[in-house]
């Protein structure tokens, strides 16, 4: 039997107690037929390993051992192969950062946070490019997938528009960084930093005393 790719080394024990705000890992719909399970597993290792413009259903076909139109027996599109690996995608990179606040260590919760989820992306370039480039068809994800993988974020900052603005910093300085945009010389691990004791100010200022956004 192929092994979901959807279950990793990161998932937290089901049973294990919530932190405060914390939501809990939405369930699979199912497990994936062996046929479905292995396109997805192909087409994902091509993607990473040769970028988006490799992976076709003749590509995938061909990586199975079968002709092309048996694909479309289990998927109606390669939009919808794109989807199942954005899925997996996501609840990768929500295992990993559902993880991160709790094994804090020495670096503090918010740049846990940020360190874990700048590692995982860096190293899975192509795919973390598909799964947040471009429309995301969120009615056809497993429900309460999104909010989950984004959950993290609001546990650390205990407000909305605070957690949509801290993930939208890692977010561009992933991409910049994957894209090589910074000038020559720059510290990142310095800038990560400074983006960290920022984002924590605003947190604290927030719980502190309840203020908006506005002023």
């Amino acid at each position: 039997m192929t092994t979901d790719p959807r279950t990793l080394e990161h998932e937290l024990p089901p049973d294990e107690e919530l932190l405060p705000g914390e939501v809990r890992r939405p369930d699979h719909r199912s497990e994936r037929p062996k046929r479905v399970a292995q396109t997805v597993a192909a087409a994902r290792k091509v993607l990473e390993d040769e970028g988006p413009g490799a992976v076709t259903m003749r590509r995938l076909a061909d990586e199975l051992g079968i002709r092309a139109p048996s694909l479309y027996k289990h998927f109606e599109s390669k939009a919808a192969v794109e989807l199942a690996v954005i899925e997996d995608a996501m609840f990768d990179i929500g295992d990993v950062t559902h993880r991160a606040i709790r094994e804090i260590g020495a670096m503090g919760p918010l740049l846990s946070l940020l360190t874990a989820y700048r590692t995982y992306c860096l190293s899975h370039p192509n795919l973390y490019r598909l799964a947040t480039s471009g429309h995301l068809p969120r009615e056809s994800l497993p429900p309460g997938l999104e909010d989950w993988a984004g959950n993290p974020w609001f546990v650390i900052t205990g407000d909305p528009h605070l957690a949509q603005a801290l993930w939208s910093f890692a977010h561009g300085m992933v991409v910049l960084e994957l894209d090589d945009r910074h000038p020559p010389g720059s510290e990142l691990e310095s800038t990560w930093r400074a983006g960290a004791v920022a984002f924590e100010r605003l947190a604290a200022q927030k719980q502190g005393d309840g203020s908006g956004w506005d002023a």
